[in-house]
Parts: structure tokens; C-alpha cells; sequence
């Protein structure tokens, strides 16, 4: 077997954004690097018989971000957003199925944000800001320009501009199956506003231009989608019922769908005859389900092994595609039938068969107060539980609305298998506030970030130590954004780990709420703003920054310099009180980089800065059995 590397972890490619033709014989995917290749992304469409029946063929060069592929109506031509003109400046192309030199159908000076092929094939609905001039100075609420929703004529080349939606930044699109109106999302800014966003819902007339506007919408709306509820044709999308908790289905009357489910969507796609497909999340695992008009609820139709996402579906229903993982096979496009057998399509990491990975293992343990959780060990390559206990390191999912589904855990930000192929045992905990158990589950965490959560995380390590898998004396804990504030808030609530990674972590609630891109959206989870009074404040009480001098952890902090989600700010706080402390740790800044780390050579350094960091306080298994102070183990 070959030794893994982190060049090969980063220099792989990943599909994304399946698309299936309308009439089901086709996917279109996108093929990119899993790094950044210097200063721009870049990005390939493939297509590939949806049947298995021919190879997955490459239609553009993949020279520049080619990336978003859309079908015509009649399925024999793709459309698809491309820099190739002027990098970081996007315009909608057109190539047909048989290759040959795409053609660039616009060159409009801001780019173009979306794009939706019309029913007819002659109209595309395209969202682009004014072609105005930049203006060096910052005015509040002006300097990114509103998306307005435009009908490009293919035949002239020209735009007219639907005038109806007034000063509001269209978000998303869906046409009516049957050739009839668009649902649009909109946003009162461009920016996800971070103290007043709001999102509303409207159905626009094509011939007319008339426009019904049908409200503000839950928290977070996406994906609209019509569905004929038997009398009618009616709008329903994905939201949030709060500002913090699982996703709903709602309808256009913004009423959940999903009330009582103990499962959360995610993905929601439309189809000819009326009745919509979803994915839901389920524990560890996904499932598709569909909307039924009579009951109003949404009903299973099949259960999917480990992690699925980008669920696309054919005109009629028939078939669907998508993207696929499970523990041993990282991600590729599969299609087939929504309710039967899936094949998969692309195959674009066959190098990976080579290795040897450590066993995964799904985990179903009880929180302190008998809540039933679930989570994800992976051993060390080539151990068995009974060769134990291992060095364990806990790794915590962002979000906290996300998950550890039982897909392939390796990626360029410190992952399971990276670190089981190095010896050691690691932990996935998915702690309330998590995905995949319904919205009261998810709804936990509001006010309350790093209370149950943690406790929840503890138990599960708890019970690894208890069954003789982790070695107390042998604790690492790590994660990325979310995570990395889990981390963060470990080391100041306890002194059993050794070393932590707080990765764009947030330390300080208040000071995200100031400097975040989602503002007060944060509050809902740190429970406070801070302009309440003058305290003391809720989140004060959930910021890591407030227990600093209690920290004994070495931390390893890396963050993105250019980062807007988590501002480096939240690192640079942590690292001023670490240092006035006297606590070990190393502060890593990468520049040029965002929230995720994206270019090559800092996902490379990163990969091995974190396994050595973790190796010298936990001690390297692959070199001997030793503790972290280097004396040979007892085992």
C-alpha cells in the first residue's frame, strides 16, 4: 500500500453542482481542484450518460472557473458561468453536448450573478447588477450593487429588465414547470444586511411583468420551488422556523411543511408533475422524500447509506442525480431512479483506492440527560478496538447547524482519515445543535452555545475511555470555524486535553456581532448583542475569551487573514490573551485566504502543521508507544 501525503490530499478533484437534463438522459457536473491553482480558482464541465451507458466525457478546458451548468429546455445545449474573459468576472456561456468552442452569450461589465433557461429555449432569466462605475468611496448600504433580474433574448443579444421588484437584490429563481411565472427570492441588500436582513417571496409574470408579492419569508429562505397542490400551483421553499434550529419546508403562505419531523431538509428540488423531491438529513445518513399534495407532508421514498447532497432531478420526475459518499468512497455524481437503485457516474479520486483507511464506525451514545446522540469513530489504519487505548482526537463540525454524516472524512482542513492514517484514534461527535434530528434538536444551542453542546461532546469521550478505546492521558481536540469555537471553549472549561485547534474559531461573541458578516444572526446563538445595557451579557458569559486565564491547553490558532465570516480579529484576541497568560501556542495567519483555506501551499502547511502539532503533545504512534513526555507507555 502507498504512504498517504498531504500533496495528494490537495492535489485531487472534487465533482460539484449535478445537473440532470431535462429529458434524463444526461448529467452535467463540474470538476475542480480541490486547491486553488495560484491566485484564481479554476473549474471544468463534464457530462455523462445518466445510465452508465458511456464514459463521462470533458466539454471545457477547465483553463478558468467554468462552473454552474444549466440546461436548455430541450436538452441539447448546456449554459454555464465562465471567467475565461476576464478572471473574477463572470458570463454566462452556451456549448452544446457535442463540444467544440463554447460561446460567451454576454459581456456585461459587473457579471453575472444567476441564470435560469426559460421554457422555449429563446429567453434566459439573468440576475446582474446596473453596469455602473465603481465608486471609491464607501457609502453605508451602496457599495455592492442589487442584483435586478433581467430576460436575455438569445436570438438579439439583448436585455429587457423586469422593473416590478423595485430597489431589491433578486437571490434565486425557479420557473413554474409548466412554462408559467418565476418564483423569486429577494434580499433588502446584496450583503446579507447584518442587523436588518430580510428575505421576501414574489411571483413574477414573464408576458406581463406584473408581480404578487407573497411576503417576507422565514429566516435563511432558499431553493423556491413550485408544486401543484391539486387546486393549483403553489410556491414553497427552505427556511429556518427561528433564527436558529433545522430547516422547514415551508409554503408560500409560510407555513412549515415539516412540523414534527424528526429530520431535517435540506435540498428541495421541483418537478413537472406537481409533487417536489427532498433530501432530508437522518442521523448519519440521508433519505429522499417527497411532498404529498393531499396530506401536505412529506413522505420517505427512500433511505441512502452515509451522505448525499445536490439533489437534481429530470423533468418528470423519473430520475434524479446527485452527489454520493460513504465511509470508504469519497464523493461522485450517482443517478437512477428517486426510488430505487443509484450508479455512480464520475470517478474522480481512483487513486485513493490504493490505501488502506482506518475503520469507521458509527457511534449511538446518551447525552447527561438522556438525550439520544450519535457521532463517528474512526481507528487508527490497520488497528482493531482491542489494540487500544489510542491517543484520541475529538474533531467538532462548523455550523453548529451541520454534521458528521458516515461519508469519506478526508479533506485539506485537518480531517479523520488524515489523522488516523498518522495513528490516532479520532472522534465525530454530533452534539445538539446538529443536523439531522429535527429542529428542536438543532433549536437547542440558541442562547446557550457551549453549554449542552459540550457536555454532549464529553460524554461521547467519556464513553470511548470507559470502553478502552481513548487514552485519558492522550486527549487532542480540534475544529474549523464552529469547531474551532468548540476548541477554543474546551481548553478554558478543562484541563484534560493536551493540545487543541482552534481554526477560525470565534472567541468573542460580541466582537463577531461588530465584525461578522451575519451580525446579529450570531446573537441567536451567544444570546445577546451587547447595545442592551450595559451588562454584564449573555454572551459574554459563552465567549472562550472570557476563561482564558483558566487555559493550561497548548493551542495551535490558524486563520484566514482576508476572513469576513469569522474576522481575524477573533484569532488575534485569543492569541493577546494567551500571550498574557504565558499559555503555549503558535498563531498561524494565511494570507489571501477566507474563511476556508483554499490555496495550495497553506493547505499543505496546514494539513502537516496540525498533525505535528497534535504528534508532539500526544506523542507520534506511528514512531513508538510512547506518552507525551517521551517515556516509553506501559502498554
Amino acid at each position: 500500500m502507498s504512504e498517504l501525503t498531504s500533496q495528494l490530499i490537495v492535489d485531487g478533484a472534487v465533482p460539484s453542482d449535478p445537473t440532470l437534463s431535462p429529458d434524463g438522459r444526461w448529467v452535467a457536473y463540474t470538476i475542480a481542484s480541490v486547491r486553488r491553482k495560484g491566485e484564481h480558482p479554476s473549474g471544468a464541465i463534464w457530462i455523462a450518460a445518466a445510465d452508465g451507458s458511456s464514459p463521462p466525457k470533458q466539454l471545457t478546458a477547465g483553463t478558468a472557473k467554468d462552473s454552474g451548468p444549466r440546461w436548455a429546455p430541450d436538452s441539447t445545449s448546456l449554459f454555464f458561468g465562465s471567467d475565461r474573459m476576464k478572471r473574477g468576472n463572470t458570463q454566462l456561456h452556451r456549448i452544446a453536448l457535442d463540444g467544440g468552442e463554447a460561446e460567451a452569450l454576454t459581456t456585461w461589465k459587473s457579471g453575472i450573478s444567476a441564470y435560469l433557461p426559460l421554457a422555449g429555449g429563446g429567453l434566459v432569466a439573468v440576475v446582474a447588477a446596473d453596469e455602473n462605475e465603481p465608486d471609491d468611496v464607501k457609502v453605508w448600504g451602496q457599495q455592492v450593487p442589487h442584483g435586478r433580474l433581467r430576460l436575455l433574448d438569445l436570438d438579439t443579444g439583448e436585455f429587457g429588465v423586469m422593473d416590478g421588484l423595485g430597489d431589491r437584490h433578486v437571490a434565486e429563481l425557479a420557473q413554474r414547470p409548466d412554462g408559467g411565472p418565476l418564483a423569486v427570492l429577494t434580499w433588502n441588500a446584496p450583503d446579507l444586511d447584518p442587523v436588518s436582513f430580510s428575505c421576501e417571496l414574489h411571483v413574477v409574470h414573464l408576458d406581463t411583468g406584473k408581480v404578487r408579492h407573497l411576503g417576507r419569508t422565514a429566516s435563511e429562505a432558499s431553493s423556491p420551488t413550485w408544486w401543484n397542490t391539486g387546486d393549483g400551483w403553489r410556491v414553497c421553499y427552505l427556511g429556518l422556523p427561528g433564527e436558529v434550529g433545522g430547516n422547514a419546508v415551508f409554503d408560500e403562505e409560510h407555513r412549515s411543511l415539516t412540523a414534527g419531523m424528526n429530520l431535517c431538509p435540506f435540498d428541495l428540488k421541483q418537478v413537472a408533475d406537481g409533487r417536489p423531491l427532498a433530501l432530508f438529513a437522518d442521523g448519519l445518513d440521508t433519505a429522499i422524500h417527497r411532498l404529498d399534495p393531499d396530506t401536505r407532508r412529506f413522505q420517505r421514498i427512500a433511505s441512502l447509506t452515509g451522505w448525499a447532497t445536490s439533489l437534481t432531478v429530470n423533468h418528470s420526475g423519473e430520475a434524479v442525480a446527485m452527489l454520493m459518499s460513504t465511509p470508504y468512497e469519497p464523493a461522485n455524481v450517482y443517478a437512477g431512479p428517486p426510488g430505487g437503485r443509484l450508479i455512480r457516474l464520475s470517478d474522480t479520486r481512483p487513486e485513493l483506492r490504493e490505501f488502506r483507511w482506518g475503520t469507521q464506525e458509527r457511534l449511538a451514545y446518551q447525552a447527561s440527560d438522556g438525550l439520544d446522540l450519535d457521532g463517528l469513530l474512526i481507528l487508527p489504519v490497520g488497528r482493531s478496538r482491542q489494540d487500544g487505548p489510542f491517543p484520541l482526537i475529538t474533531l467538532v463540525h462548523g455550523g453548529p447547524y451541520d454534521r458528521h454524516p458516515d461519508r469519506f472524512m478526508l479533506n485539506p482542513h485537518p480531517s479523520g482519515q488524515w489523522l488516523a492514517t498518522a495513528g490516532y484514534a479520532v472522534f465525530l461527535p454530533n452534539p445538539r445543535g446538529s443536523m439531522g434530528h429535527g429542529h428542536d434538536f438543532a433549536a437547542a444551542v440558541a442562547g446557550a452555545v457551549g453549554m449542552e453542546e459540550w457536555t454532549d461532546i464529553l460524554s461521547g469521550i467519556d464513553l470511548l475511555i470507559a470502553e478502552g478505546v481513548a487514552d485519558p492521558d492522550r486527549l487532542g481536540i480540534g475544529g474549523w470555524s464552529h469547531g474551532g469555537f468548540m476548541a477554543a471553549w474546551a481548553v478554558g472549561q478543562t484541563d484534560r486535553f493536551k493540545a487543541a485547534l482552534m481554526g477560525a474559531g470565534i472567541s468573542d461573541w460580541g466582537m463577531l456581532l461588530a465584525s461578522g458578516d451575519l451580525g446579529t444572526l450570531d446573537a441567536g446563538f451567544s444570546g445577546s448583542c451587547g447595545w442592551e445595557g450595559p451588562g454584564p451579557h449573555r454572551h459574554d458569559r459563552l465567549s472562550p475569551i472570557s476563561y482564558a486565564s483558566k487555559i493550561q491547553t497548548p493551542v495551535l490558532i490558524l486563520h484566514g487573514e482576508e476572513d469576513t465570516n469569522v474576522p481575524l480579529s477573533q484569532a488575534t484576541y485569543f492569541h493577546r490573551a494567551l500571550r498574557w497568560f504565558g499559555v503555549e501556542h503558535e498563531f498561524v495567519v494565511y494570507p489571501r485566504e477566507g474563511h476556508p483555506i483554499l490555496e495550495r501551499d497553506h493547505q499543505l502547511d496546514m494539513l502537516e502543521r496540525t498533525r505535528a502539532w497534535f504528534g508532539r503533545r500526544l506523542g507520534d504512534p506511528l514512531k513508538r508507544d510512547e506518552s507525551p513526555d517521551g517515556t516509553a507507555s506501559a502498554r
